[in-house]
């Protein structure tokens, strides 16, 4: 009924689907996925097919175990994320979590994990959009799989300035301090972090490092989207 009074929009054009669909036709045929050619450590599409990791991940030494992304972040999917981090359109999670564990699911399971935790945001961004949308994610990646999700084991007790200008060095040193564990006993084994974009891993690794001074042996993650090729 809910469909019928409130049509659902496709998350990539904004455009309304037909019942029972949850991305339109044009849309669906040129999603752009990371295909075969990816990343071993961080999951980002490749440009050199004969290599095994990426530019980045050759020169630096990840906290985090292993991770995997779902698109390229360019076009249609850049402007779907825009709209659901800035303009309120939640509703793209029931789409982004399922894509995910349709995608991405055999990761997930081979990495054996213990707990899903989103990427926290500040205090004052949760108040101004009132969700974070890693943690929307998050919850429907939990519920598709049945892995248990806690949403307040990592809090951003720092709010950063944007960092999608700054190199890896800035954004590293730009994010000491920005997160705090909220248990220095951590049970679980093998975590996954889910985020909305994988851009140099600053993020992932600060939260990888928390986390594993308190006890985690392994830390991993699923973003929804990552840079271009490298």
């Amino acid at each position: 009924m809910l469909d019928f009074v409130f049509p659902r929009r496709c998350p990539f054009c904004d455009g309304i689907v037909r019942f029972g669909d949850m991305v339109c036709d044009r849309c669906r045929s040129s999603i752009p996925y990371i295909g075969e050619e990816y990343c071993l450590k961080c999951g980002k599409a490749l440009l050199k097919t004969d290599s095994e990791y990426c530019s980045d991940c050759m020169h630096t030494e990840h906290l985090f175990t292993r991770g995997r992304a779902l698109y390229v972040y360019e076009g249609s999917v850049r402007a779907s994320i825009g709209r659901f981090k800035f303009r309120g359109r939640q509703e793209y999670a029931d789409f982004y979590g399922r894509d995910m564990v349709r995608h991405l699911g055999s990761f997930i399971k081979k990495c054996r994990i213990d707990i899903i935790i989103p990427v926290p945001i500040s205090k004052e961004k949760q108040k101004m959009r009132g969700y974070n949308q890693a943690e929307l994610i998050a919850e429907r990646i939990s519920a598709l799989t049945g892995l248990p999700f806690d949403g307040m084991l990592v809090k951003r007790v720092r709010n950063t300035p944007p960092m999608k200008d700054l190199t890896r060095s800035e954004r590293m040193k730009n994010l000491i301090g920005a997160f705090k564990i909220t248990s220095h006993d951590v049970k679980w084994r093998n975590v996954l972090i889910v985020d909305d974009i994988y851009t140099t891993g600053s993020t992932i690794d600060a939260m990888a490092a928390e986390i594993k001074n308190a006890g985690a042996e392994k830390v991993f993650f699923v973003a929804l989207a990552s840079g271009a090729p490298a």
